[in-house]
């Protein structure tokens, strides 16, 4: 226990410390009064639900008046009860998806004496990760600063509502005119930062100290986690677009990957790449398990496996359609591809396991159902349903070749094939997003004019460029997260150690970490 709290307290040293620097060197973001309430550059989840502009009722412009006096202000806005209900539901199901989906999809993958370990990194990792979120996170990820950080205005959410009063600062989503309460943005933001740290438990369950895995999760937070949200997602908001002449002024305030037009609506970069690229940095770095290769490492419980897919698949909804930000056509386009991508992405797996091995099992169809989700994420209300059906039944086809032919080419011990999945399919996805964006190919393209709103033409998108882009923002995730990954690794193990004892490994990580077991005997 004394080591656990060290470690903690090590971590948020170390977490605090990096954020002294990042004061010293990122301009805070200018907050401007509206009414009665503050209200910061607007954040966001998802260049391409910038579609839902064009759906969006425009924003209210006030009567020219009468006399010769300036003109009268435009309305403030108002957030929309039905978008806010939809967004608290949204952070819900996120929730879910971690605990319990992922922890029990996660829980059933290893043997029986290790279940509580992985429950226990799960839950805690998530619990640690919201409550930096709310202390630091939020503010470095969704204020003005760089290209690559934001800055402090809402440290220890300060500003995001007003006590005295009873009014709360309002976030933009991604129509002009249209907001929704920051303290639900943020929270729906919480949750997404939560589950990311919690995929990366996967790759090397079985072996790590407890410990080790929350004062990496601190480290990897604050300086992969966070500069990447901020790179892909952060940007001022539709309705700092009011004329031709600030475009570019705007849009150099934005997140470095935002700027250069990549479409990745609910995390393809951001959760799955980010935390996939962890996790195999990790495996190398830990080494094998004691008997990989040699001994069964079977899963123990199928059956939870299976719950805890489910879980996730339906927690995925909240996910991919919340990212939208509203309630909305463009949320219900997000709902209808992750279903459709999620149920290909389960036949296409099971075929190719049938193909390869005679037979298709259900630990195939759970995973299936994961790399649909995780392949559609990027894409969610990018493309068109068609185009959601092609990614969820190539995602499962590369997914399935990731952890087979893929693993083996690599050589580590990746436990519950987090890079497998999360990474191969987050880059198929990502990729993929480019080419069925396209409206030729039933996309909804994206908005090329944010002072009108008005979207790319088919004649004038280019699937390659859009590619190229895409790729783009693939390679920056995957050289920040190995760089900042393999670092934090390395200091964990010069501080505390990262592996348990052989001895400890072999008793099972429930009894020699945890002291207790999952099922009595």
């Amino acid at each position: 226990m004394k080591k656990l709290l060290v470690s903690c307290l090590l971590g948020l040293g170390l977490a605090f410390g990096g954020l002294t620097v990042h004061a010293q060197t990122t301009p805070s973001a200018p907050v401007s009064a509206v009414g009665d309430k503050e209200t910061t550059a607007a954040p966001a989840t998802a260049p391409a639900a910038a579609a839902a502009a064009v759906a969006a009722p425009a924003p209210a412009v006030a009567p020219t008046a009468a006399t010769e006096a300036a003109p009268a202000a435009a309305p403030v806005p108002v957030p929309n009860k039905g978008d806010t209900a939809w967004m608290m539901v949204a952070t819900l199901l996120v929730i879910l998806m971690t605990v319990p989906g992922l922890a029990l999809f996660y829980g059933g993958l290893v043997r029986s004496k290790n279940m509580l370990s992985v429950l226990m990194q799960v839950m805690v990792t998530f619990s640690l990760i919201v409550v930096l979120w709310f202390v630091y996170g939020y503010s470095l990820a969704f204020t003005e600063g760089n290209a690559y950080v934001g800055g402090f205005d809402r440290l220890l959410m300060k500003g995001i509502w007003d006590n005295a009063a009873g009014t709360f600062a309002n976030a933009a989503t991604f129509s002009k005119g249209v907001v929704i309460p920051e303290i639900v943005f943020a929270a729906f933001q919480a949750t997404f930062a939560g589950i990311t740290c919690a995929l990366i438990v996967g790759a090397f369950a079985e072996r790590i100290k407890f410990s080790a895995v929350l004062l990496f999760m601190v480290i990897w937070f604050t300086f992969s986690y966070i500069p990447v949200a901020h790179m892909v997602w952060f940007w001022m908001g539709p309705d700092a677009y009011t004329a031709a002449s600030v475009v570019d002024e705007m849009t150099g305030k934005a997140g470095l990957i935002w700027q250069h037009g990549a479409l990745d609506f609910a995390g393809g970069t951001v959760v799955h790449i980010n935390a996939a690229v962890a996790g195999l940095v990790g495996a190398y770095v830990l080494g094998k398990r004691v008997g990989y290769g040699k001994e069964s490492m079977a899963p123990h419980s199928l059956t939870l496996t299976m719950v805890g897919a489910s879980l996730l698949w339906v927690g995925w909804f909240g996910f991919n359609a919340g990212s939208a930000l509203e309630a909305n056509g463009f949320a219900a386009l997000a709902f209808i591809n992750t279903f459709a991508a999620a149920a290909a992405a389960v036949l296409s797996w099971c075929v190719g396991e049938a193909l390869m091995r005679g037979k298709a099992s259900m630990l195939g169809a759970a995973s299936g159902a994961v790399a649909g989700l995780v392949a559609i994420t990027p894409a969610a209300g990018n493309v068109g349903i068609g185009g959601a059906l092609a990614i969820g039944l190539i995602g499962g086809f590369a997914c399935l070749w990731g952890v087979n032919s893929l693993k083996k080419l690599l050589g580590a011990d990746d436990s519950l094939d987090v890079f497998g999945v999360h990474g191969v399919g987050g880059i198929v996805g990502a990729l993929l997003t480019g080419v069925f964006n396209s409206p030729s190919l039933g996309g909804p393209g994206y908005v090329a004019d944010w002072v009108t709103a008005t979207m790319v033409t088919a004649d004038a998108y280019s699937i390659a460029s859009q590619v190229w882009i895409q790729a783009k923002g693939v390679l920056i995730t995957i050289v920040w997260s190995g760089v900042v990954s393999f670092i934090a690794f390395k200091l964990v193990d010069l501080v505390i150690g990262l592996r348990v004892t052989e001895e400890e490994e072999r008793e099972g990580l429930d009894i020699s970490s945890h002291g207790e077991t999952a099922y009595n005997r």
